[in-house]
């Protein structure tokens, strides 16, 4: 399987070429090109099954139980953040947070990241003692204490209510406009893709099918007819016909 970390030049974050992935004789990604710029926000929509989550794990350096070739350059500094909070539930909030980090500021890192996510003074909660919402919250925290150049979100809201997903996104992007990070979000949710990225790009049957930039004003809001033509030009090329 040929991949490489590094050597990017400027202008890109993440460059793939001719990636192709397959779980024994079924191809789940074929001959697949992408780049995302520094700082550049991508949301990624697909049907179940189109190779979405095998992208991801492709980035994240997580797919060692595929076969494949093609070249893959990302940052050494990636995080992710799953649908799946996954935190230790035998450590307290704060040391969930700076698992890992060995400089000597770690925890006050570890504060102000929380902070930045509105939990400051929880730091010593457990994770059973936080709402989906909050357990969300710290994994954000988690991610973006270490500076990534690469987060990777796997449908980080989808197991939360309508109220909080809106919250979540007021906040991921005020995060990502802070910290800077190159960002693939993987979705099922079109108008979260359009709420949140700079562009959409659309994965079917393993090929990129279509791509989106948007280029409305914030804040979105579903009701403008421009967002609608969006959404309408998304679903067209998933196959949903309104």
């Amino acid at each position: 399987m040929a991949t490489h970390t590094g050597g990017l030049v400027a202008s890109k974050a993440v460059e793939v070429r001719g990636l192709i992935r397959s779980y024994g004789d079924r191809a789940v990604l074929s001959d697949l090109d992408l780049n995302i710029a520094p700082g550049e926000f991508v949301a990624l929509l697909g049907k179940s099954g189109s190779g979405k989550s095998t992208l991801l794990r492709a980035l994240a350096g997580l797919d060692h139980d595929v076969t494949g070739t093609g070249e893959l350059a990302v940052p050494e500094n990636v995080s992710v953040v799953f649908q799946d909070s996954r935190l230790l539930p035998w450590a307290r909030v704060l040391d969930n947070v700076v698992l890992g980090l060995r400089s000597g500021d770690a925890d006050d890192r570890g504060r102000k990241s929380l902070e930045e996510v509105g939990l400051a003074g929880r730091e010593k909660a457990w994770p059973n003692e936080l709402s989906g919402g909050e357990q969300q919250r710290v994994a954000l925290a988690r991610s973006l204490v270490r500076e990534p150049a690469l987060l990777l979100a796997d449908e980080p809201f989808g197991a939360l209510d309508a109220l909080t997903r809106i919250k979540m996104h007021v906040l991921l992007r005020k995060l990502c406009e802070a910290h800077q990070p190159a960002v693939l979000l993987v979705t099922h949710d079109v108008d979260e893709a359009i709420v949140l990225a700079d562009r959409v790009i659309v994965l079917d049957e393993g090929r990129l099918v279509a791509e989106e930039r948007i280029e409305l004003d914030p804040p979105r809001n579903s009701a403008d007819p421009s967002f609608a033509a969006v959404r309408t030009r998304l679903l067209d090329a998933l196959g949903v016909s309104l």
